[in-house]
């Protein structure tokens, strides 16, 4: 069954700060002072990181009692390489990540084999780590000027 989300983005009046909402929820997103902005939240490719962990730790209590997985406690390290040179229009340099890692870390008394094989099925699960590994078709659906 297909579902479609929805958010939207809206820059901010003042800094590089941007304001994002979905299904009543707020996040700003913001750049540090050292790329211009003002602090105000996360920068974009952090909460990019932010969102690959926070789905795999939502796959993993959503499918542990199902996959018989036991486990007191989940958290994911992650960081991600990215050339800024890229960002500000060097030729020839990725714009985006060149490396995303993560560690995931489980408080549990399975073996190490069994958190292996679930953090395998995590990740074979996860609807980000599928996107980016995968990557998607992005279409822009149009561009509207507003007087």
């Amino acid at each position: 069954m297909l579902e479609t989300f929805k958010a939207t983005a809206r820059k901010l009046p003042n800094g590089l700060a941007v304001e994002t909402k979905a299904r009543g929820f707020k996040i700003i997103f913001d750049e540090p002072p050292a790329l211009g902005g003002k602090d105000q939240g996360m920068n974009p490719v952090e909460g990019l990181l932010c969102t690959l962990g926070a789905c795999e730790a939502i796959v993993a209590a959503a499918f542990a009692k199902y996959k018989g997985f036991h486990y007191e406690d989940f958290y994911v390290e992650l960081e991600g390489d990215l050339d800024l040179d890229g960002f500000k229009g060097v030729p020839g340099v990725p714009k985006g990540y060149q490396e995303v890692r993560f560690k995931m870390h489980f408080k549990t008394e399975e073996s190490q084999a069994r958190c292996e094989e679930f953090a395998q099925f995590i990740e074979s699960t996860c609807p980000i780590f599928s996107t980016l590994k995968e990557g998607t078709k992005l279409v822009c659906t149009g561009v509207e000027r507003h007087a």
